[in-house]
């Protein structure tokens, strides 16, 4: 965990202490961006000397041809799931993500089989899923939103999935940031509940709205009740901050799962990420775990993606 304050300093003892107080009045301002010394939140989980990884593709990079499932059906879609389980098989992955929002809107055993077959026989680990739920809603809405939640932990149950990536939410219209991270946190609580009893890790992503900065994410990671299914789900693209990858330092040791992109934005300009520091920032945080590349970037992703693979197969691999 990074170096705490001289004037405070978090107890190892237990997730419930406080953020010291230059913590605090980091947070009190939820919305801008670390510029001194990192915040201290829950004490990381205990890993094993060494980072160990092995390299996923996510589904979200073939974004363009894959119909999702909240939206009307592309009529130039050229690509399924399963099509995309074959490209990760060609590139010789050790995984592939299969997100959610590409499933078909009838989510049948009958299809989780096929997928779950289709990947064992062809060597790939299912590295996760993802779902986008929002936990800042309120009244019905949120409860489909938990309920939607506790369907893709069955889901990935299923699939045997270890892990899906979930969103903490965007304040709403004529709310205010308090009572909207109260409700993201007794969301992920209740969800934890479910998530551990299916054998499911939830892994908490970087995604803007309430998780924008490390400040925002380590205080929901402080109020999250302690529990062993939980974690971050390093998105190394996403902190738009003056210096987002020492943003990423903050949140490297309570990575349960890593998302690399291959673009970074540095104050609202979009430039090329530094992919070998991405990993040494989880290699110096001792990730043991995937490497998943999203690729959201505009050239056509089969020219892309096997130039980045090879890429980020050499920076962990040697």
């Amino acid at each position: 965990m990074a170096a705490e304050s001289t004037s405070c300093r978090l107890s190892a003892s237990s997730r419930r202490d406080f953020l010291c107080t230059a913590a605090l009045g980091a947070g009190a301002a939820l919305g801008t961006s670390l510029t001194s010394k990192p915040v201290p939140a829950a004490d990381p989980p205990k890993r094993h000397s060494g980072s160990y990884m092995k390299l996923s593709l996510a589904a979200y990079s073939f974004n363009r041809y894959l119909s999702n499932r909240f939206r009307p059906p592309k009529q130039n879609a050229s690509m399924t799931l399963m099509d995309f389980v074959d490209y990760c098989a060609e590139l010789n992955l050790d995984g592939c993500e299969l997100t959610g929002y590409y499933f078909p809107r009838e989510i049948s055993r009958n299809y989780l089989m096929q997928l779950k077959e289709k990947t064992f026989r062809l060597g790939l680990d299912i590295s996760g899923t993802a779902i986008g739920n929002d936990f800042c809603k309120t009244g019905d809405a949120l409860q489909a939103e938990l309920k939607m939640t506790r369907d893709w932990i069955d889901y990935a149950a299923t699939l045997g999935a270890p892990v899906i990536r979930i969103f903490a939410g965007r304040v709403p219209k004529g709310d205010t940031e308090e009572p909207a991270v109260e409700r993201c946190v007794a969301g992920i609580n209740e969800s934890l509940d479910y998530a551990a009893k299916r054998g499911v890790f939830l892994a908490l992503e970087n995604h803007g709205g309430i998780t924008a900065t490390p400040a925002q994410i380590l205080k929901i990671i402080q109020a999250v009740k302690p529990s062993p299914w939980f974690g971050v789900n390093f998105d190394g693209g996403n902190f738009r901050t003056d210096d987002p990858y020492r943003d990423l330092e903050q949140i490297a040791p309570y990575a349960i799962n890593a998302q690399i992109k291959v673009s970074v934005t540095r104050n609202g300009k979009k430039e090329q990420a530094d992919l070998s520091h991405v990993i040494e920032i989880l290699r110096q945080a001792n990730y043991r775990g995937y490497v998943v590349l999203e690729y959201e970037d505009s050239e056509e992703p089969k020219q892309a993606i096997p130039r980045h693979i090879a890429k980020l197969r050499m920076l962990i691999h040697g």
